[in-house]
């Protein structure tokens, strides 16, 4: 039996791009884009009502009832401190993500495409973004086209204090 070395060059060499491509769920918040892995993202839903939580922390949104189970949502706008004008589309986008095994969401101005970008593409987040403590959960930044996607770390965005605050959400809705 004869291998053609050529043919298996070509598949390894597949293997390897595919290796290097990272899938992203691209959104949009005021002016900037923003990108997060698609293996993260559970669901993207439209129009979710949101109930608002009593004594809840100010970048919780509120909770929704999604198929019987109640997930907190957060203001993705606030927890960024992105203080842009907000559009006046009555129907949110709210990205379901697993962060810890847990089902949070996140509302967002307007969810884009599934982006595939090189892991090469990806640069470090500047030195002056990540000077500010509150920067860590900014993975990288790269270039599409002609815009800059800033690349977000989800499993870091939420401090121990703000998901201590969200299992008390949790722990509300059980009671």
């Amino acid at each position: 039996m004869t291998v053609d070395t050529n043919m298996l060059d070509a598949q390894d060499e597949q293997a390897s791009e595919k290796d290097q491509l990272m899938q992203l769920v691209g959104f949009v918040i005021g002016n900037e884009i923003f990108g997060v892995d698609i293996l993260m993202v559970q669901e993207i839903i439209r129009g979710a009502v949101v109930t608002a939580i009593p004594n809840a922390p100010e970048f919780v949104e509120g909770v929704i009832n999604l198929r019987g189970n109640i997930i907190p949502v957060i203001d993705l706008r606030k927890r960024l401190n992105l203080y842009v004008e907000q559009k006046t589309d009555d129907k949110n986008w709210v990205l379901l993500l697993n962060i810890g095994n847990r089902t949070t969401g996140f509302v967002v101005d307007r969810v884009t495409q599934v982006l595939k970008i090189q892991h090469d593409q990806i640069e470090p987040p500047p030195d002056i973004v990540v000077a500010g403590l509150e920067s860590q959960y900014i993975n990288g930044v790269c270039e599409i086209d002609d815009y800059l996607l800033i690349l977000l770390d989800f499993d870091r965005i939420l401090l121990m204090e703000e998901i201590r605050k969200l299992k008390q959400i949790d722990n509300m809705k059980t009671t």
